[in-house]
């Protein structure tokens, strides 16, 4: 099996759609490096992967929106194709099996682990919800930080 991980910003809203009585969630990553060229010059190169949540579990749809920082963690695909110029192309994709949010554009979102489990572990995991305090139950002030 081919692992790939990948950090990076979502590049339009999620899309969730039904195939075959399944539950899909795509969405777009881009994720961008920085580096310098053989003449000293800053570069930056940015890879898209086009995602593929196969899951139930599509609670976390409304928080894949355009701009948030994700990670995710999946099966590779790359696919050539023939532009319709008779160039060729390639794209990547990614069959995914965890999703973390990361943040967002003002990265008030919160922070989340989304994985793909079988049927009998998902009730068994979903006990714990009761400790988490809800947004009304925090009496702490909001500070934006400066950066």
């Amino acid at each position: 099996m081919i692992k790939m991980q990948v950090i990076g910003h979502l590049g339009k809203d999620c899309v969730v759609n039904a195939v075959n009585g399944k539950n899909v969630i795509n969405f777009t990553v881009a994720h961008s490096e920085k580096y310098k060229d053989s003449q000293g010059v800053l570069q930056e190169k940015t890879i898209w992967v086009d995602c593929a949540y196969w899951t139930d579990r599509t609670a976390v749809a409304p928080y894949l929106q355009k701009g948030t920082q994700v990670f995710v963690e999946g099966q590779p695909e790359a696919r050539s194709f023939q532009r319709n110029d008779g160039t060729p192309g390639s794209s990547l994709s990614l069959r995914v099996r965890e999703v973390q949010l990361l943040g967002g554009k003002s990265d008030r979102s919160v922070a989340g682990s989304y994985q793909q489990q079988p049927a009998a572990n998902a009730s068994a995991s979903s006990g714990n919800s009761s400790n988490v305090p809800s947004a009304s139950d925090i009496t702490e002030p909001v500070d934006d930080l400066p950066f």
